[in-house]
């Protein structure tokens, strides 16, 4: 074991221990047994404080470290998913849990919730033993994703709901939705964000793990700081109420529901207004690009669902027209 003097005229002996290294600091130039000794010291420290570190306590200084660079709902998510892990699993010690301990908890959740929520649940749990377990290997075996073609509301659809709601405090911000803003944004806009035409999309309304509503400084990702041009008629209107929306976050989505019920148009979320703005502009022929960087999307993901139900709306007339051939030429 090497012992290193320091400028300071301090000693130091260093020693590389699972793949992290451990240093102790002398006043005076130690012996050999004196070195060994001390780091050995040292060492059964650190392996009482890993004896000690349950899942939970390690989940929570997980959580901790990132608690300044994560937005409050993310933050708010972990703690949900901590809720749901069982208290057995939060007791054990963290350096004891094994790939088949975290495969038989997978297996719990996938019975009774979606696989978005099971894959969710292992993403956390192996973020957290990636931390403080960084050799251990999982191998998990997830539940099989669904397939999911949500509903795109048409242009009619969309014209009956704001029909429905013009000169009702959901008016401003659900056609608001229709320019592809989510409603995060949309409820966090104040008329300082306003500027002639051009809506200034800065920050975002989400919820914390207390479910507050908060402002978080910046949208939900870096491409969603974005500038958008609304109808002037709109703007207009706007200033002349002095405000954008100042009701519950959680309105918005209750007001859509019923009237969608009332109007008996297919369910669909304010979310997929997004994918109807999407949608829309490709119609129009507005090149992807800029129809990702007007909906602040940092992946074409969306663009793939409205290319996935272009193509859907295509093979139904092409299996209609095929079906009604063969219906001609059985029965003629």
């Amino acid at each position: 074991m090497k012992i290193e003097k320091l400028p300071s005229g301090s000693y130091r002996v260093r020693k590389m221990y699972k793949g992290k290294t451990y240093t102790v600091v002398f006043e005076k130039k130690p012996t050999q047994k004196e070195a060994v000794q001390a780091m050995a010291s040292e060492l059964d420290k650190v392996q009482e404080k890993h004896k000690s570190m349950t899942f939970q306590t390690a989940a929570e200084a997980y959580i901790e470290s990132k608690r300044n660079v994560l937005s409050p709902s993310t933050i708010r998510g972990y703690m949900g998913i901590m809720r749901q892990i069982p208290e057995k699993f939060l007791s054990e010690n963290v350096h004891d849990i094994t790939a088949l301990d975290v495969q038989v908890e997978i297996n719990r959740m996938a019975k009774g919730h979606s696989p978005k929520t099971v894959r969710n649940h292992h993403g956390f749990i192996s973020a957290v033993l990636g931390t403080f377990c960084p050799n251990l290997k999982l191998c998990t075996t997830l539940p099989q994703k669904i397939k999911n073609e949500p509903y795109i509301p048409s242009q009619a659809d969309v014209k009956r709901i704001l029909n429905m709601i013009k000169d009702t405090p959901y008016e401003i911000p659900i056609i608001l939705a229709c320019y592809g803003m989510r409603r995060s944004e949309i409820c966090a806009l104040k008329i300082d964000d306003l500027e002639g035409d051009i809506l200034h999309i800065t920050k975002a309304k989400v919820q914390n793990e207390n479910k507050e509503w908060v402002i978080k400084k910046i949208p939900k990702t870096t491409e969603s700081t974005r500038d958008i041009i609304i109808p002037m008629e709109l703007a207009d209107k706007i200033r002349e109420q002095g405000y954008i929306y100042k009701g519950h976050p959680n309105q918005l989505i209750k007001c859509l529901d019923r009237i969608e019920k009332e109007l008996s148009i297919q369910h669909f979320s304010l979310h997929k207004l997004r994918h109807y703005f999407a949608s829309e502009m490709s119609a129009l022929g507005v090149p992807e690009a800029d129809i990702l960087r007007m909906g602040g999307w940092e992946t074409d993901h969306v663009m793939k669902s409205v290319y996935r139900h272009s193509m859907m709306d295509k093979e139904e007339s092409a299996k209609r027209e095929a079906s009604a051939k063969f219906q001609n030429a059985l029965f003629d």
